[in-house]
């Protein structure tokens, strides 16, 4: 058996994962092969580690019976028909977007991107600013999503006092399951945090915009296709909501003239949210750690399901 590895290791972790592999498992590294045989490799795989084209799939792979994502998001691949179970990267990636999230927060509510441009004009202000800044304790929090990020984020809100809902479909345990849920408290809520994934397009609508609560925070670490980009930066440039935190956009990397390169009250965090030292170190040691469960019959850990997107 053999698994084929898609993730792009440096040559001392693919070492690391050969040493550590059953020794009926040999490992085939996507990128020690040819371009004409990768494909044909993939396909007769009995275990993947990473995210291949998506377009890989449209084959069957009967041989498949354990899939490691080395991602948290995989709505790329909802289409997709398989027999073996699947695991992403959930709680690996979780911590590090919601403290992304949190700094963010904490950063436009005590005006951290208007002080360091100051820094960098060596320009002092000083006392006007303290007029305008906020504290996000006791907060009335909305989290979008009941995953991995979402619940990191409410562990870590709960330590400022946060007032805190949760959002989410078919999750019993939410406190809020759908629009018209979420659209009667926005009036009333400070802060929006979406942890929603991919299979949520559109999700938060102009609708939701427009009932939000004056001066409230928008902030965005699940897809940025879960929102109408037009319509928050509309409320945004209008002053009918206060501020928003953005590790995605609908678009990226975003266009040179995309407004909220410019705006004062928007915080860009490109897309790095999940970052953290030694990533692919990480990546090595959950597909090993899923392996072994796999192969002892016990419950994977990230556990997903393609087709429902979570």
């Amino acid at each position: 058996m053999y698994v084929f590895v898609n993730t792009n290791l440096d040559n001392r972790l693919k070492a690391e994962l050969q040493q550590q592999l059953p020794e009926d498992i040999t490992a085939v590294f996507r990128h020690d092969l040819p371009q004409e045989e990768q494909k044909k490799a993939f396909l007769s795989a009995d275990f993947i580690m990473g995210n291949p084209p998506a377009s890989w799939f449209s084959q069957p792979l009967p041989n498949v019976k354990f899939w490691q994502l080395d991602s948290a998001g995989f709505d790329g691949y909802k289409h997709v028909d398989l027999k073996g179970v699947v695991a992403n990267m959930g709680d690996y990636f979780a911590w590090p977007c919601a403290e992304t999230m949190l700094a963010g927060i904490l950063a436009i509510y005590r005006c951290i991107p208007e002080l360091a441009v100051l820094q960098s004009c060596s320009e002092w202000v000083g006392a006007p600013i303290r007029e305008r800044t906020g504290l996000l304790r006791h907060k009335q929090v909305v989290i979008l999503g009941t995953g991995t990020i979402g619940q990191a984020m409410r562990q870590m809100l709960s330590g400022f006092a946060c007032s805190i809902q949760m959002l989410a479909r078919t999750d019993p345990h939410a406190d809020l399951h759908s629009a018209e849920d979420l659209k009667a408290v926005l009036p009333h809520t400070d802060i929006v945090v979406n942890c929603l994934p991919g299979t949520a397009t559109g999700f938060f609508s102009a609708e939701l915009i427009n009932a939000m609560k004056p001066g409230s925070l928008y902030a965005n670490v699940g897809r940025g296709s879960t929102t109408d980009e037009a319509a928050l930066v509309e409320a945004l440039q209008s002053g009918r909501i206060g501020s928003a935190v953005l590790d995605v956009t609908a678009q990226e990397p975003l266009s040179a003239d995309n407004p909220l390169w410019t705006m004062p009250n928007v915080l860009l965090t490109q897309h790095t949210g999940g970052g953290q030292p030694d990533e692919d170190a990480g990546k090595v040691t959950q597909f090993l750690k899923n392996l072994t469960r796999f192969r002892a019959g016990e419950a994977l850990e990230n556990g997903v399901d393609l087709a429902r997107g979570y």
